[in-house]
Formats: C-alpha cells, structure tokens, sequence
C-alpha cells in the first residue's frame, strides 16, 4: 500500500512519474491526489465554450459539428477543419497532415478536446488538440474512465491530458491508504467532516453529486486550517518580542503639524489615526492594515503617526517599493512638514526633525550621509525602498515601521523589518495598501493583522472615464487613441502612457504569445510618429535613480506632455496637471493594478480618462475583467470583482510569497464561515503548541496543502 509521501516512479513508472513532474510539479502520492478536478462534465451535458482564455491550456466536452479537409498552399500537406460545439458556442480544430483523423472524428460524435488556445483570424482555435472520444455505452466497455456519470476533468498540460491524469490517479487510488488523519479527530466529528482517505477517493471517484460535495467540505477545511495555522504562527511569533510605549506628548512636532494643516482631517482620518495612535501607546507591537482609496489621505495618516512616535525620542520608517515612490514620498512629507522638517538646520522649528531617504542607489557620499543621519537619530524619518532591510541600515532607535503598498513586498520583507527594533523590542508596523480588500481576503491573506479602512474619496478629485480599447477586432480606434492624447496636451494637460514591458530584457521562449509593448520600443515610434511635435519622456524602474527623478520632476513641473513608463507610476505619483492615461496590452495587468494606474488621472479639477488598449477577443474572461474595470471605479466593488474573476489561490500566492498557491478550492467568497472557523481553531491549538510538536500530522499537512516554500517559511518563523 501507498502513503502520501510516496514517491511516482514505483507506482506509475518512471517515464509516467517524469511527464507529471516536468508538465505539472507533481511528485508524490500527495501532490498527485490533491491535484483535484478543476470541474466536472456530467454525462450528456456539453461545456460552455464561452470564458475560454487565449494561451491557456483547455479541454471541453463538445459535440462534433462539421469536419473538412484542405490542402496547404504554403507547402505540401493537408489540414482537417473541424468545428466543435457546445450548442450555443463553437471552436475551430486544425490538424496538420492528419488525414487519417477523418474516419474516427464523424459529425455528430462527442468528446473532450484539449489543447492550447490560440486565435487564427481572430477566431479562438485548438490546434493538433489531444482528444478522446466518448463512445456509445455498448462499445464502452474499455472505457472505465467514462463510465461514471460524473467525469472529473483535471488542470491538465500538453502532453498530458485529463484523461491521462485520470488513468493516474486510478492507479494510484488502487494501492493508496492514509496511515493517520492529520485532522485531530474532536475537529472531525465537530463539524461533521469525512476522514482524509474518503475525501480523497470521493473527489476523484464520486458516487453522486452528495458524496462530492461532502468531500470537497472536508478538503476545503484542509486548506482554511494549512493556512490559519500559519498566520496563527506567524501573530504568536510577531507578539514574542514587546514594543516600546510611544504615548502622544504634547506641545510636541505632532502638535505643531496638527495646527499648521491647511485642511480638516476627514472623519475617517481622525478615527483611524485614534486608533493607531492608542496602538502606538502600548507595548504590544501593533500590527495593522489601512486600506483606502486611491487619493484617500493614508499618507497623512501614517505621517501623523511617525510625529507621534518622533515626539517620544524614536524613529520612523517608511518602506515604499520604488525608488520612484520612495524618492515622491520623501520629497512630499518634506512640503507637507515645512520647516518642522529642518532637524538641526538653519531655519529649523522647534522640535523640528529631519526626513532622510535612504535607496540602494544611491552614489557613495550621498549613501553614507544617508547612513549617518539614520545611525545617529539625526533622522526622525527615514524614507527608502528594501535598502531600508539590509543589514548595513542601522537605525538609533526604530520604534515604527509604515510599509507602503503591502502588496508589493513579500512577508519575509515585512518581517525583517520587524526585529530591527532597539533593545530586543519590535517595532510598531502600519502597512497601507490603496487595493481595497475583500472582508475574507483580509481575513486570509493578512490575518495577522488588524484591519482600518479609509472609504471616503478626497474633497476635489475629479471622475474618471475608461474605456477598452479592442484593437483586434477595431483597429482604427488606435489611431483615435493617439489623437485624444494629443487633444488633452492641446488643452494644456499631460498623459502617462503605460507599458507592461521596459524593452531591455533578454528574449523569452517560455510563451508565443506576442511579447508585451515596451517603454524603449513604444516611446521612439511615438515620438517619430503620431505625436511628434510633443514632449516626450521616458520612466522605467531599471534607470539610474538620478535620471528618474530628474525626469518625474520634469514631468511634474509640465515641461513633458506626455511620460512613458512602466508601472513604476502605479502608486504615489502625483501630477493634477495629468488627465489622460493609455494603459498598453491592458490585458496583461491585473484588475487591481489598472485600478491604481488609472488613479494617477483624475487628480485635479479636470476629468480624467483612461484608454485600456488590448487585443484580447470578446467573450474571454480577460475582457471580462477589462469590461469590470470600464464599469466603475469604485475599488471595493473591483476588488470583490476581481476576487470573482481570478482563481483565489492566485491571489493568495501573490500576497504572500509571489508563488502560485496551491489553494484550490476554498473559495475566499463563498466559505467566509470555514474560514473564520478555521481561524479561531487554529488560534486555539497554536495558543497550546506553538511549534505544532503535538500536532505533526497538521504539519505535513500544511506542506502538502500549501507547498515546500511556505512550509520552510513556517520553520523559520
């Protein structure tokens, strides 16, 4: 018999073991059986065709149409035609010099087909597409794979369809028993949950749609626990280390910049900065997320907070993802502070302190005054990119870390912040984010954390129209694209124009798909073509740190019309003067990141309008997600959106390590109450055995449900 950690080669062979490993990552009994069904075809019942992605790999049932044969007038050969449909939707199917597929694939029979989706003459194809055809129940009989009337249909890889993986896993299921459930049995019988081994079985083999669901119930509480269990880790490990106490001082910097500040803070601003501040007070390290709208005011919140914390003799940092954000923020907390900003230096306030940005690149001599203000506590306020992590920074007393857009940095950056405290102690940490978070996202993928959220949108921003741009299907709207942002710069306004790609990258083989538009390709074409006579500069994250910011400046003084960059204008940048933005090969961001690219228009008293250029087909799910984006801008209503339209282990992954996540059914919308159920249980045995030493079996289980990366990190932690 077969347990979870068993490796393939002994039980499939070992040319059956390498294709799974090379195609899929899939190297154990365990890896293989929690590779579930992405869906299932019930017998007789065709696939939506609709929602197919170009590139992705896809297997349908469908019913044969009509099927031709032509020869090829490039060079000798043939092609068969062959038209699949699922009564409301068809595919095209080619075959290359494979005559001899006519005979078998008749009109009227039906099957699953899978390969990759691509277009030909903007109509969605399979090309070559592997295929088993479902026969008549009399000649079936060899066939056990489609004798159920519940067919599971695997996330399959060229070369090895779901069928293939099917005939896998009934050989595996054949020789497979789970020694222990790794489940405490009280957590079981509690919520009324199958043992492992059952579930396993009923997700690949179900005996009705019953039996399923009940399977799937048991596995979807595998995952909530696996990923509970480390954020309950990961509060216990954060709270170990004590904070120092900063309580507010009066007639201090924070005092003085209150009654300098030139407009009322809103309701939502006073509330949430109460509540940092009585954090800031404690000596439990406060750990907190403020989400907000793009323009929402975050900034002001977290700058009050370091005074705060500044007023009681200690430090404060704040950690952006850019060098062009870090270099944006610490030029706009200078303004904001004025002369309480001129720390030991003529002019200075009273109890003035010194902002300092800190960037990995900086020149030498710049670096090391950079370097001795931080060492010192001559800075109160150090301002900089992952440079801030380093071993070289040392601060004089760092009582409070502000990260900038969460997302952007991994939980290994966020926690090397964490024990820079002075004194054995842990900082107090406020990470920011202006990507609104679903309630059960949050409850999730930041679960150590307390969440504050900003709603209101700022006094004087302007709407912003977007609009998707079909280029495939209507390509002489590009040229009216080009001729809007010359309007807006014939007004007096600028544009951002957005790329996915710098340009400079070494040539990729992974995909044929058409390689992104670049910055250093996109930028001369424009400038010798349909807007020429305009200002033109250029921004991208691999250029020195001095051009960049001699170029954002010249940007934001109005001396270009129009700047093309890359996403390193996705947050922070701040140009009133800018109303329009054409994003390029919109399709290749996510929902998200449109939303906060689209935030840098709008910024002032003019309307802002934003052009997302693509050459997606309609009826993808990818324009499905540019249709959400043009619909509103409400970034809580994106959010939940996007949530609908991505897989939520994607998401998970993103925000935690930058991997995919191995998180496959449970669904961060639907299973709000396993979540919040999982969460306290696993709070509860962490509270008990911190290191899990008692619970091994939920240790192999969060390696095998979530992956070896995350399980490393629990170690660590």
């Amino acid at each position: 018999m077969a347990g979870l950690r068993e490796k393939l080669p002994l039980l499939l062979g070992a040319k059956t073991a390498k294709a799974l490993a090379e195609s899929l990552d899939i190297q154990t009994v365990s890896d293989l059986l929690r590779h579930y069904p992405r869906r299932y075809a019930e017998r007789g019942q065709l696939t939506d065709i609709a929602g197919l992605e170009l590139g992705e790999h896809a297997t349908v049932m469908a019913r044969i149409e009509r099927i031709s044969k032509n020869r090829m007038k490039s060079r000798n050969g043939t092609i068969l035609n062959m038209v699949i449909t699922d009564g409301k939707r068809k595919l095209s199917c080619a075959f290359f010099n494979q005559a001899w597929r006519e005979a078998e694939l008749t009109p009227g029979k039906t099957g699953l087909f899978a390969g990759k989706v691509t277009a030909f003459r903007d109509t969605l194809q399979l090309q070559n597409p592997e295929y088993e055809l479902l026969e008549p129940d009399a000649e079936a009989a060899a066939m056990d794979n489609f004798l159920a009337e519940i067919i599971p249909v695997y996330p399959a890889a060229q070369g090895m369809p779901t069928w293939a993986i099917a005939k896998c896993i009934r050989q595996v299921l054949d020789v497979f028993e789970v020694d222990e459930d790794p489940m405490p049995l009280e957590l079981l019988a509690r919520y009324g949950l199958p043992e492992l081994e059952a579930a396993l079985r009923g997700i690949h083999r179900p005996d009705g749609w019953p039996a399923l669901e009940n399977a799937r119930k048991r596995l979807k509480w595998d995952e909530a626990m696996a990923i509970q269990l480390i954020f309950a880790q990961r509060r216990h490990s954060a709270v170990s280390r004590p904070a120092k106490a900063n309580p507010h001082t009066k007639g201090g910097i924070f005092d003085a910049f209150d009654q300098r500040l030139p407009f009322e803070l809103t309701a939502g601003q006073l509330t949430i900065g109460e509540e940092v501040a009585a954090d800031l007070a404690t000596e439990h390290p406060m750990n907190r997320l403020l989400q907000g709208e793009v323009g929402s005011g975050k900034t002001i919140v977290a700058l009050r907070a370091m005074l705060q914390v500044v007023d009681s003799g200690r430090q404060a940092a704040l950690l952006a993802p850019t060098e062009v954000l870090a270099s944006q923020h610490a030029r706009s907390l200078t303004e904001m502070l004025g002369d309480l900003a001129g720390g030991g230096q003529l002019g200075g306030a009273e109890n003035a302190t010194r902002v300092t940005l800190l960037t990995g690149s900086m020149g030498a001599k710049e670096r090391k005054k950079a370097l001795l203000e931080t060492i010192s506590g001559e800075a109160g306020i150090v301002v900089g990119t992952h440079a801030l992590i380093q071993d070289t920074v040392q601060f004089a007393d760092l009582g409070f870390v502000v990260v900038d857009e969460q997302h952007r940095f991994g939980v290994e950056q966020r926690d090397a912040l964490r024990s820079r405290g002075a004194d054995m102690t842990s900082p107090h940490v406020l990470v920011m984010t202006a990507t609104p978070i679903p309630r059960t996202v949050a409850m999730t993928v930041y679960g150590d954390l307390e969440i504050s959220s900003l709603r209101e949108m700022p006094v004087g921003r302007s709407p912003i129209k977007t609009t998707v741009v079909p280029v495939a299907e209507k390509p002489a709207w590009m040229d009216r694209v080009w001729q809007r942002v010359t309007e807006e710069v014939g007004k007096g306004h600028q544009a951002y124009i957005v790329c996915p790609r710098i340009g400079d990258e070494p040539p990729s083989d992974k995909s044929d798909k058409r390689p992104a538009i670049a910055v250093l390709d996109l930028a001369p074409e424009l400038e010798h073509g349909p807007l020429s006579g305009l200002k033109i500069g250029v921004l991208h994250g691999r250029m020195p740190s001095d051009d960049k910011d001699f170029v954002m400046r010249e940007f934001t003084a109005g001396k270009l019309d129009v700047l093309v960059a890359t996403t390193v204008i996705e947050v922070g940048v701040n140009v009133p003067n800018a109303t329009a933005m054409v994003i390029m090969d919109a399709d290749r961001f996510g929902v998200s990141q449109l939303h906060q690219l689209r935030g840098r228009v709008g910024r002032g008293s003019v309307p802002g309008l934003c052009l997302l250029v693509t050459e997606t087909l309609d009826g993808t799910n990818t324009r499905e997600r540019l249709a959400a984006v043009e619909s509103t801008t409400d970034g809580f209503e994106l959010s939940r959106l996007d949530l609908e339209l991505r897989r939520e282990g994607d998401i998970l992954g993103a925000a935690q390590s930058g991997k995919r996540s191995t998180l496959k059914l449970l669904s961060l919308l639907r299973d709000e109450e396993v979540i919040a159920e999982a969460r306290d249980r696993a709070q509860e045995i962490v509270g008990k055995d911190p290191a899990l030493g008692g619970f091994l079996g939920l240790a192999h289980m969060i390696a095998d449900v979530v992956d070896v990366d995350r399980a490393e990190y629990l170690e660590k932690s």
